[in-house]
């Protein structure tokens, strides 16, 4: 490659595994950090200026903007899971086809989301519960967010190319603009101008556009890189890749729905206790990010490794990549569930100063953090091996298995049918985050994760036994 196409496109497959993998994820944790940071001003913010509702209400705006954006979140995983095989197998005619496709589909899947929403976030809004005293406050921040459906699918959909071509530096820094966007306005329309939950959707937004035409700027002057030229007409769905993209990205938005409305379903059980409990809830789901973090990143870095190795026929490197991926995670995770333990008043503090608050966090959902920290550990390394992979039919499980069945079912056995309340919901969610965890490391053990040929010129990634 020449030096230009270095600056995009990185060879994942040579090098130690750990250093690589550390190298590679660091920027991607630091995007993940900025994004927490960016999520959790509107709630520190809001949470001081406005009070318990306006807290409530950006909890439960969140939770709907959960509905907008699983479908973004499959396509490109599985876009970027793909670009990273045809660079293992340098296939440059393939990564152009298949970033013309993924622009082509969510920015139009994006449109109709954003229409569909604002035409139904009434029904959704009363499906979750909302209580009748934070339903304005969450009405402002839900529109607002629905308003900016384009800017999320767009920063999603370019992240994934250029994390699937080995350059993790630049999502970052589009991260920090809107992080530093967000903030800054954040403090001027919830204080000075006094505008709320609104206050907080808005700047959101802004941030997020801001940092979508930043990335877009960038591609277009690496269109030679993406092999994509930004022209009119080269805003097409491929029917070399589309195969792939739909076979790969339809289970992963199956995934990331039942996992999405699994979660929503439990929170609207979470939201008829009222305002105290939304809170804790909204608070604890800010904290577990914390952790998440660093699972994610290393989830995403490990799966871009293993899918360039499999292109790249170097199977031995996978196994080494899924157990640097537990013991990286371990650390950071061993390291928070200890501050939570011993400090968590300080941790709620952050956010809310409401004795009732507080009292409700100290006393039920210390014991519930811990598993969920647990799960965090354990997911990271099995998505990175079946995502990696590309096995379609272990993502379409997992997602059954974690979204419906653990989720649901935990979650209702407990929290209803055994009386525990609102700790049989918490209780539920956290321990259906383990699920992955069995399921990757058996197929792990199994071998099947091994691709066996394909014609070359299928479009997709050679596939595992399993399919």
């Amino acid at each position: 490659m020449s030096g230009k196409n270095r600056e995009l496109i990185r060879d994942l497959t040579t090098g130690s595994v750990p250093g690589t993998l550390l190298r590679f994820s660091m920027p991607l944790f630091l995007s993940g950090l900025l994004q927490m940071v960016y999520n959790m001003v509107d709630m520190i913010v809001v949470g001081r200026m406005v009070g318990t509702a306006g807290l409530s209400a950006v909890s439960v705006g969140g939770e709907m903007m959960m509905l907008i954006t699983f479908i973004a979140m499959g396509f490109s995983n599985a876009g970027q899971i793909l670009i990273s095989r045809y660079v293992g197998e340098k296939r440059p005619d393939r990564i152009g086809e298949m970033v013309s496709t993924l622009f082509t589909l969510l920015i139009s899947l994006a449109v109709v989301i954003m229409f569909l929403f604002l035409l139904t976030y009434r029904d959704i809004m009363a499906w979750l519960n909302t209580p009748d005293s934070i339903w304005e406050y969450t009405r402002q921040y839900s529109v607002t967010c629905i308003l900016g459906t384009v800017f999320i699918y767009g920063y999603n959909l370019v992240s994934a190319i250029l994390r699937g071509m080995g350059d993790s530096k630049h999502p970052f820094l589009f991260i920090a603009v809107a992080s530093v966007i967000n903030l800054v306005l954040d403090l001027l329309f919830v204080g000075p101008m006094g505008m709320g939950p609104l206050g907080a959707a808005l700047a959101t937004v802004i941030g997020q556009g801001v940092s979508f035409l930043f990335a877009l700027v960038l591609l277009y002057r690496g269109r030679e890189q993406i092999h994509f030229d930004f022209k009119p007409s080269h805003f097409r769905i491929s029917p070399n890749v589309i195969r792939p993209l739909l076979s790969l990205g339809i289970p992963m938005v199956i995934q990331s729905a039942a996992i999405t409305f699994s979660m929503l379903f439990v929170n609207s059980y979470i939201n008829r206790y009222g305002e105290i409990h939304i809170a804790v809830t909204g608070i604890a789901r800010k904290l577990e990010n914390m952790i998440s973090i660093v699972s994610q990143a290393i989830s995403a870095a490990g799966g871009a490794m293993v899918s360039q190795a499999l292109g790249a026929k170097k199977t031995e490197r996978v196994p080494k990549i899924v157990l640097h991926a537990l013991w990286i995670v371990a650390i950071p995770s061993g390291i928070f569930a200890l501050v939570t333990l011993f400090r968590a008043d300080w941790l709620f503090g952050i956010f809310s100063q409401d004795s009732a608050v507080l009292a409700v966090a100290m006393e039920l959902y210390i014991p519930v953090a811990m598993i969920q920290y647990l799960g965090c550990t354990l997911r990271p390394p099995s998505f990175a091996l079946i995502n990696g992979s590309g096995n379609s039919r272990l993502n379409l499980a997992v997602a059954l298995l974690d979204g419906v069945a653990c989720r649901i079912g935990l979650s209702l056995l407990l929290g209803v049918t055994l009386n525990w309340g609102i700790t049989g919901f918490w209780y539920g969610n956290a321990v259906s985050g383990c699920v992955p965890f069995l399921v990757g490391f058996g197929f792990l053990l199994s071998g099947r994760w091994k691709p066996r040929d394909r014609k070359k010129d299928s479009g997709g990634p050679p596939e595992s036994s399993v399919d």
